[in-house]
């Protein structure tokens, strides 16, 4: 049984940036304002956390924001110190860093290497050249491709993040984007679904009509196939859309844009749809009972937030009733009708499935 994994953020905001991206304020972000970013500031955090975490966790340090590798050598130094020598002590595991394509070199990745970063995540964003340069990225393509190849020369292990909905972009590109991802061989993958922040240049775009958000469905629609396509291809999606803060929550910073609270969980919902909808079409199931047979741990995703799911295919299919049993199997479906075995599904073909049913 894998190991239950916790994460010991570090946020040091707006550091490293040398751009001011559209999208971005990282002090609200983050929801930190000009904090004293030092070796105390690393100590007290870990130490803080250590506090309320079992003992036997996968422990990790992660250094968010600010575009870690642009910052100050002797900084940087400072704070790897610091993480390392919780790592060298065996008191946590691992030690990952965010930055930039454009802030990665040999020389960096020498030094992440001597205080013991494991993983390196990249915000890509977008791999379209018009929506990087819209955004201010600052960056091109061509660095995200040379900057993930030497992150994997030197063994680490890679990650990739990336924005949907960003302006000048559309489907297309941002599934364009995930497929040329895909083709750099990250292992981990996080996707964000770009957000109106206040106090951004996005903001005023929105406010003057010159953008437009995703909405959540049309989010939820193009997350959908992206997550699907990374996991077809064994590519750990750690996260989906922006984590619900203190700050971040459509009654705060965020002025416009497909926020959710549970937008992974909306996300998934979609793909299992996808599952029972084509096992229903396919044995030409109407006006009978059906039955579901799934580990207990996939019934909100086969249910979905107020029962949609269910309720749909019951209206699309006419019917009469469907019940959802608990099994001990993991990562497989049955579904009966009347009482007859008519489908036997594994989880994992539903990614390669519905990335199927979006090409089709």
């Amino acid at each position: 049984m894998d190991k239950k994994r916790k994460i010991i953020p570090i946020f040091v905001p707006h550091i490293g940036c040398k751009n001011n991206c559209i999208f971005c304020n990282q002090k609200r972000i983050t929801g930190r304002i000009n904090p004293k970013i030092d070796s105390n500031y690393v100590n007290t955090i870990v130490n803080d956390y250590l506090k309320t975490m079992e003992e036997d966790i996968i422990k990790e340090i992660a250094f968010f924001g600010g575009s870690f590798t642009a910052i100050n050598i002797d900084m940087q130094k400072e704070l790897l110190n610091s993480a390392y020598k919780f790592k060298n002590n065996g008191v946590i595991n691992n030690i990952r860093i965010s930055t930039r394509p454009d802030a990665i070199n040999n020389e960096i990745l020498e030094l992440q290497k001597k205080y013991g970063v494991d993983i390196i995540e990249l915000g890509i964003q977008s791999l379209d050249e018009d929506v990087l340069n819209t955004a201010k990225r600052g960056h091109s393509i061509d660095d995200c491709k040379k900057a993930s190849k030497l992150i994997k020369e030197y063994e680490f292990i890679l990650g990739h993040q990336i924005m949907p909905g960003l302006p000048k972009s559309n489907k297309n590109k941002d599934v364009k984007t995930c497929r040329e991802s895909v083709l750099m061989k990250p292992k981990i993958a996080r996707i964000y679904p770009t957000l109106v922040i206040k106090d951004t240049e996005l903001e005023q775009m929105y406010n003057e009509g010159m953008y437009e958000p995703l909405n959540i469905s049309e989010a939820v629609d193009i997350c959908a196939e992206i997550y699907s396509i990374y996991k077809s291809n064994d590519i750990n999606v750690i996260r989906i859309g922006l984590q619900n803060t203190e700050n971040i929550n459509l009654d705060n910073d965020v002025v416009a844009g497909p926020f959710h609270p549970a937008f992974r969980q909306l996300v998934e919902e979609k793909i299992f749809l996808n599952i029972l909808i084509k096992a229903l079409t396919e044995n030409k199931i109407s006006n009978s009972i059906v039955t579901i047979k799934a580990n207990e741990k996939l019934f909100s995703k086969i249910i979905g937030q107020k029962r949609n799911n269910i309720k749909l295919i019951k209206t699309k299919f006419k019917l009469k009733k469907v019940e959802i049993v608990d099994w001990d199997v993991k990562n497989q479906l049955m579904l009966f009708n009347d009482n007859k075995n008519i489908s036997h599904i594994m989880v994992d073909d539903a990614y390669t499935n519905y990335v199927k049913t979006c090409i089709g």
